[in-house]
């Protein structure tokens, strides 16, 4: 799955010429550990998380990481958010997100998550939600470039795997104001 994810990032970022990168949702670096990104500021809500990225690349000197609390308006030619709308259970919170992950980006947005809504889920920190109908709504300055559907898609019969998501790449671009 993590190289899925990477392949999917680097190509954009290669194909593109991105020169500067910006992730909410950070994590341990795993995922990160896999991209080729020029220049990269990475924000996370856990502490624990940006202490692990921060000895794992502490001799990386393109690599640089924060709180979300430490977050200052800072841009990027790309800004990405990977397997973490659907954490953001209350509306303020990914009301609050969307539009910092949308604002601090000068040119691109890739969004790796599910786009659905529904009541189904039982687990207490998911909230599965159609983000476009948002960003349609709410960014009226992005252009949904490109849809990639998971190589691993989540369905009945191999959903408990570890292997598989029922999230998707969606790739934002912003429009040109001629």
């Amino acid at each position: 799955m993590a190289e899925f994810k990477a392949e999917v990032l680097n190509g954009f970022v290669e194909r593109y010429s991105i020169g500067s990168v910006i992730e909410f949702g950070c994590g341990d670096g795993n995922q990160l550990s896999l991209a080729r990104y020029p220049k990269y500021l990475g924000f996370d809500v856990n502490q624990t998380a940006i202490k692990i990225c921060k000895n794992r690349f502490l001799d990386d000197k393109t690599k640089s990481f924060g709180l979300v609390t430490d977050y200052h308006g800072e841009t990027a030619e790309l800004t990405i958010s990977l397997d973490v709308i659907y954490h953001l259970t209350e509306d303020i919170v990914f009301e609050n997100y969307m539009k910092t992950l949308f604002d601090a980006s000068i040119k691109y947005v890739i969004i790796y998550s599910s786009n659905k809504t529904t009541s189904q889920c039982t687990t207490p920190h998911v909230k599965h939600r159609t983000f476009t109908a948002w960003i349609e709504s709410k960014m009226k300055d992005w252009d949904l470039l490109e849809f990639i559907p998971n190589k691993y898609p989540a369905t009945v019969d191999n959903s408990d795997s570890q292997m598989v998501s029922f999230a998707d790449f969606y790739l934002y671009g912003k429009l040109k104001n001629d």
